[in-house]
């Protein structure tokens, strides 16, 4: 099976042309596969979203997709900084942040929006906004509660991620940070495929922690974004070492007993953005979805994160941002 198109099921036989081929369903390598009946009555040809997604995003500037193959390194918090970051940094643009993650969306509670409610206008879905210039799409906000469990297969899943890119009324938008789940799944797939067609810049900044199972995914996160010509911004290390509240002094709590991420990054030849301290105070104001740049201004993971922000605007050819 051909591991490089974006329209091959994943449960495909070797050879597959593809659901978009004229010989779906009916090329001799189709015979047996679960997917047959639905290859060959299927609609052929590109996905009309796709047209209506770049119309829809004309006026965002650069899209900036948050990856990780590793559940548990950080990619909401990290998405959020990020979003915090770019938004306090530069307050005559504008940002927005779409949580992809449909079964375990995080930023509405991470941003401070938890219970707040998505409004429709002749436009289309209103974004929840946290700051005048930083603005929220999730599907946390469409569940009656926040335990509710969203139990879809794939199709359904990615019809969300079209419809939020479809019917979020953002306005102009300098970035739009999208906050994806773990893997190289259904939703990154949909998400590619819909962000390929569109105007603009686009890339991805994968998160890791340093220990050697994190890095083990992470390298095969960046296989999938270079077979799918993904531009890799660049990999942040999160949790690099633990921050004591009291003295601040750092203690590495995952040993990178092979490199950590900046030797991966050497080895794969991806950009290394720099690493974010572990530190209980930004867990804490996550949880309570308080702005940590905010409240601890001067914390090592604030100047880090500082860091980080300048190289990803410089990849996006913006770096001369307002300090």
């Amino acid at each position: 099976m051909s591991t490089t198109t974006t329209d091959v099921p994943t449960d495909a036989p070797a050879h597959c042309p593809g659901t978009q081929s004229e010989d779906a369903g009916k090329a001799s390598a189709c015979a047996g596969c679960p997917n047959q009946q639905l290859c060959a009555t299927g609609p052929k040809g590109p996905d009309p979203a796709i047209a209506l997604v770049k119309q829809k995003l004309a006026d965002v500037r650069n899209k900036l997709l948050v990856l990780s193959g590793k559940g548990g390194v950080g990619k909401s918090t990290v998405t959020a900084l990020l979003s915090r970051a770019m938004a306090h940094r530069s307050p005559e643009q504008n940002f927005g942040v779409l949580d992809i993650d449909i079964c375990g969306p995080s930023q509405p509670r991470v941003l401070g929006v938890l219970g707040e409610q998505v409004h429709q206008s002749g436009s289309g879905w209103s974004p929840v906004y946290i700051e005048d210039n930083l603005s929220l799409m999730s599907i946390g906000f469409l569940l009656g509660s926040p335990d509710d469990a969203i139990i879809w297969r794939g199709p359904k899943k990615n019809g969300m991620i079209r419809q939020f890119l479809t019917e979020v009324d953002w306005g102009q938008l300098d970035y739009l940070l999208l906050d994806t789940p773990p893997g190289t799944s259904d939703e990154h797939l949909s998400a590619t495929t819909f962000l390929k067609g569109t105007d603009g810049s686009w890339g991805a900044i994968l998160v890791t922690t340093p220990q050697e199972v994190a890095l083990l995914d992470v390298r095969k996160e960046i296989s999938f974004c270079k077979k799918l010509a993904i531009p890799v911004v660049g990999v942040i290390e999160n949790m690099t070492g633990f921050v004591c509240p009291k003295c601040t002094t750092e203690t590495r709590i995952f040993p990178a007993r092979t490199g950590g991420a900046e030797q991966m990054c050497t080895e794969m030849e991806v950009p290394y953005l720099g690493q974010l301290p572990l530190d209980p105070r930004l867990t804490k104001c996550c949880d309570e979805g308080k702005d940590f740049i905010n409240e601890f201004p001067s914390s090592p993971a604030v100047k880090a994160l500082d860091e980080i922000v300048t190289k990803v605007r410089q990849f996006f050819g913006d770096g001369k941002s307002k300090q």
